[in-house]
């Protein structure tokens, strides 16, 4: 493709000298041959340079106007205060602001946001009108999407997914090969792991030694509770602790934690 030349056009060596760079936006407006590799990559170089030091953009969140660019890599609006990898991809309406970083080969893109404190890496995916925000963490090869929203200190990571409507927040972990979907509220220090699948709030308790137990949902409409690395029925649970733990305070505890859970679960459709 050749432009029009409107006067003589300046030595190639002036073009790409460093203090020459930020003006050869306009130059190659006014000259140049875009046939030529190393043009080409002075024009983007001087292109990126005039937005970084130029360019603002109103992300909505109550700070007006920030400096920022458009992420080469997917042509999404990223604040200079916020860190993303060149591999890493921001579509065209996603955006990332605040001091959130997106590095590895993780891809935000729809209407998704990643801001403030938040960290999205490895090859995880955020997409739809899904936010990460807070100190939450999405890695690995996890997903969020929909209208999901991961917040607080929550992490998900592994191959677990949050979709729909679903929040996930606090200290909340989801990982491993779990779901979190539907209008499913997952909190506290809530984990959800393994292949759970998530549909409805999840009810979480603790024991006196610190031990975190939960209640939810699956898709099938079977409960399940969770404490530590075991994955029961009630009856299962209730089963184990009797079995293991006997007559003990611990044991008694424990029977009585999945009891208050079952009856608090049981009121949670309840008007």
């Amino acid at each position: 493709m050749k432009i029009t030349k409107t006067k003589l056009k300046p030595p190639k060596e002036k073009l790409l000298s460093d203090e020459y760079k930020s003006e050869v936006c306009q130059e190659l407006v006014d000259y140049t041959d875009y046939d030529d590799p190393e043009l080409i990559e002075a024009f983007m170089e001087g292109k990126r340079n005039k937005m970084t030091s130029e360019t603002k953009y109103d992300f909505q969140d109550g700070s007006g106007p920030v400096a920022a660019h458009q992420h080469p890599y997917g042509g999404g609006w990223v604040a200079d205060t916020a860190a993303v990898a060149d591999t890493a991809l921001v579509g065209i309406y996603a955006k990332v602001y605040g001091n959130a970083e997106v590095f590895g080969n993780a891809r935000v893109t729809g209407n998704a946001e990643v801001y403030g404190n938040a960290w999205v890496c490895g090859n995880a995916r955020v997409y739809g009108n899904a936010r990460v925000y807070g100190n939450a963490m999405v890695s690995g090869n996890a997903h969020v999407s929909g209208n999901a929203w991961v917040f607080g200190d929550a992490q998900v990571y592994g191959n677990a997914w949050v979709c729909d409507n679903a929040l996930v927040s606090g200290d909340a972990r989801v990982f491993g090969s779990a779901k979190v979907s539907g209008n499913a509220k997952v909190y506290g220090n809530a984990k959800v792991y393994g292949n759970a699948v998530v549909t409805t709030t999840i009810l979480i308790a603790n024991r006196s030694d610190g031990y975190i137990f939960t209640i939810f949902d699956e898709a099938d409409g079977s409960t399940r509770i969770t404490a530590g690395c075991r994955f029961f029925t009630i009856p299962e649970a209730i089963e184990h602790w009797t079995t293991t733990r006997g007559d003990t305070k611990l044991g008694l505890e424990s029977i009585a934690i999945v009891k208050y859970l079952e009856y608090m679960h049981s009121l949670e459709d309840m008007k």
